[in-house]
């Protein structure tokens, strides 16, 4: 049994949210950088560089990305054999995203209440996602989601005789719908099978994978590249000013579901996609 003190966490959860809201993770630099070269709009190209420059100063002069520092989303994924030692996981959690907040001078985001409205001042609770595996290590993802994009996600409850079209025509519809609202170029996570909430976890999960990683079952891998060139197709472009590139990525992630259903979550992301990635 590997013991992992809580004070770790902090910090680590701390460093996490600084870094990823003012650097972008090196994945979505290369791609960048590709939309950039292949962009054939004269304004999108315009656009796309403003946006090249934006990441470049906020990367120099430790600034965020973007004004919309997100709410902080973690997954830990947390080894059988890892003991925590030192008080609760989550209080761990909590405290490094409150100290990141307040130590990066990132803006505070969050109201305790959904109704009431009143801010935390702090940009906690962060949305927690555990699972238990293999191991003697803590995996941790911190990802900033900002809800410009957040608010044009999409949950289908599709039959399944909808099938495999259904599901790109789901996807296609959430894109066409979120429009310029979600800060093109878009990353965009998809999230097919479990049940209502499932879906919508894989989703927002699907959004932290590598891009340059690609799924090893074939129609999944082939589903992705078809909704990127479709949804490249849709001419909305950086910014929503036009042109070949509406989105960066498309990642889907799979479950088992039951025979009467075929849920689809689609959870749009911003151009810089956020996240983290440290390992205890």
């Amino acid at each position: 049994m590997r013991e992992i003190h809580t004070g770790l966490i902090t910090e680590a959860v701390k460093e996490m949210c600084i870094e990823a809201n003012h650097v972008l993770a090196p994945d979505m630099k290369q791609v960048f950088n590709l939309a950039v070269k292949e962009e054939e709009s004269p304004l999108g190209r315009q656009v796309l560089g403003q946006l090249k420059e934006n990441l470049k100063i906020a990367a120099e002069d430790m600034i965020p990305i973007c004004q919309d520092t997100g709410m902080a989303v973690v997954f830990l994924k947390v080894g059988q054999d890892v003991h925590i030692t030192g008080g609760s996981l989550a209080h761990a959690v909590n405290e490094g995203v409150r100290k990141g907040y307040e130590e990066g001078y990132l803006r505070k985001s969050v109201v305790g209440d959904p109704i009431e409205r009143i801010n935390t001042k702090d940009n906690t609770p962060a949305v927690i996602h555990y699972e238990i595996v293999e191991g003697d290590t803590l995996h941790i993802t911190v990802a900033p989601k900002g809800f410009g994009s957040e608010n044009m996600s999409r949950v289908f409850m599709l039959k399944p005789a909808d099938g495999l079209e259904g599901v790109k025509n789901a996807i296609i519809s959430a894109v066409r719908d979120a429009g310029p609202n979600a800060c093109p170029p878009m990353v965009i996570g998809v999230g097919i099978g479990g049940t209502f909430e499932k879906c919508a976890q894989m989703a927002k999960h699907a959004l932290t994978r590598n891009i340059e990683e690609k799924p090893t079952v074939p129609w999944v891998k082939e589903l992705e590249q078809e909704m990127l060139t479709r949804v490249n197709q849709l001419g909305i472009g950086p910014g929503g000013m036009g042109g070949r590139i509406t989105a960066l990525a498309v990642n889907i992630e799979t479950f088992a579901t039951h025979i009467a259903g075929l849920p689809v979550a689609v959870n749009i992301c911003c151009h810089v996609n956020r996240h983290a990635n440290r390992i205890l």
